[in-house]
């Protein structure tokens, strides 16, 4: 058997030389190639000589471009020009990889579809990443919560009656996510047959595979689900409570183990041999006694001395977090969890890299989110152009002008 060598920080890019050709907007898109650069890639993200939009956007969406767009090249190009497409389809040659998310037809309709890049490198690997995959919906617009509703998502996280979206862009996230897995599939088949292929990935039928286990709870036991905004009664322990300062803290107590550990701490031995909570089945029976019960335990505790108490006893436990408090969590400080990103204007940050290791090593950061254009006369080199062609080019706006003045490529990890 072969031992592959222990990875470093400095190895960790095990796609490295593979191309990646981005061309989306928004988050699935963008989050499928950041997890192909985050992983080695040269992932080559194509925008509009402005920018792409997500740049500018405010709000609750002002950080979808520094999020998802880290670790890329920026080539700006205007694609709806002859000659731009000349240089895009030149750049398509040299790749493995094609990433779309654009609305149904709108890039046949300009020549870029899988047909078309197909035909100029029988290799390459087109991924689209839509709303629905081929079927009656296949050219409905979808949005993360569109979907969320229409998947029963919304449903399942919402009290009765009032169907809730998830708290995140859970969707568009795991549909990139399992455009990464069909993209290393189809580069694995590639190595054998020299063909690529065309891959599909979805909003709405990723949110039915994340409904999978609710509708074979439902399909087994010939009843509906109730919303999670309903207790289940499938634990005995497994709730909110306050402790005595304010702060919110979730408590899951499942095995028998779990209950004797808890009883024992916080001197309750009595319940083990009470008839009411003696076994898992009565404790879930009787429930409104016992929950209010084990409010009262917390109550007498302040979260951060409670949380060392539980963690002591091996409890599943969490505080109630908001997205700011994760960042100065210790946990992922202490375990490499952050990059240190530049975001412009002389400010930086610090993002979650990806939820995975490599020999116990997360993986490195290697570029800032790009400045507009900021690698294009680097890559136009690179498949051919020559100083004279990438001036006319850019005199003619066919592509930016040279903004790599300011050597922004590597930050620290």
């Amino acid at each position: 058997m072969i031992v592959p060598p222990a990875a470093t920080t400095a190895t960790l890019q095990p796609l490295a030389g593979v191309r990646v050709i981005e061309i989306s907007q928004l988050v699935m898109g963008p989050s499928c190639g950041l997890i192909l650069a985050d992983l080695g890639a040269d992932v080559i993200k194509v925008e509009p000589p402005g920018g792409d939009r997500t740049r500018f956007f405010q709000g609750n969406a002002s950080g979808f471009f520094a999020t998802y767009c880290r670790n890329k090249r920026s080539l700006a190009i205007d694609t709806s020009s002859r000659e731009g497409r000349e240089v895009l389809l030149r750049l398509v040659r040299t790749a493995d990889v094609f990433i779309e998310n654009f609305r149904p037809g709108l890039l046949e309709r300009q020549g870029l579809g899988h047909a078309a890049l197909s035909a100029v490198n029988p290799r390459l690997v087109y991924c689209s990443l839509k709303g629905y995959l081929p079927g009656p919906y296949e050219n409905r617009l979808a949005l993360d919560e569109v979907v969320q509703m229409m998947g029963g998502l919304a449903y399942m996280t919402g009290p009765p009656g009032q169907p809730l979206r998830a708290g995140a862009s859970i969707n568009d996230i795991m549909g990139g996510m399992f455009g990464v897995i069909a993209i290393q599939a189809a580069l694995t088949e590639r190595a054998a047959t020299g063909r690529g292929r065309h891959i599909q990935s979805a909003l709405f039928e990723n949110n039915v595979f994340l409904m999978a286990q609710m509708m074979m709870y439902e399909a087994i036991n010939q009843k509906p689900q109730q919303t999670f905004a309903i207790k289940s009664a499938s634990w005995p322990v497994y709730d909110l409570f306050e402790t005595s300062d304010g702060k919110q803290i979730f408590i899951a107590i499942v095995g028998e183990d779990q209950w004797r550990a808890f009883c024992e701490r916080f001197d309750r031995r009595t319940w083990l041999t009470d008839p009411r909570f003696a076994s898992k089945q009565t404790r879930i029976d009787n429930r409104p006694t016992l929950i209010p019960e084990i409010a009262v335990i917390a109550g007498q505790y302040d979260a951060a001395t409670l949380s060392g108490i539980l963690e002591t006893l091996e409890l599943p436990y969490a505080p109630v977090n908001t997205p700011s408090a994760l960042f100065d969590d210790p946990h992922l400080n202490a375990s490499g969890g952050f990059h240190t990103i530049d975001i412009g204007g002389g400010r930086q940050t610090v993002t979650p890299g990806l939820p995975l290791a490599i020999d116990g090593h997360r993986l490195p950061n290697h570029r800032n989110p790009p400045r507009i254009g900021e690698h294009t006369h680097e890559i136009l080199r690179e498949i051919g152009y020559d100083a004279e062609d990438i001036d006319r080019l850019a005199a003619a706006n066919i592509v930016s002008r040279d903004q790599a003045v300011v050597d922004n490529s590597v930050a620290p990890s």
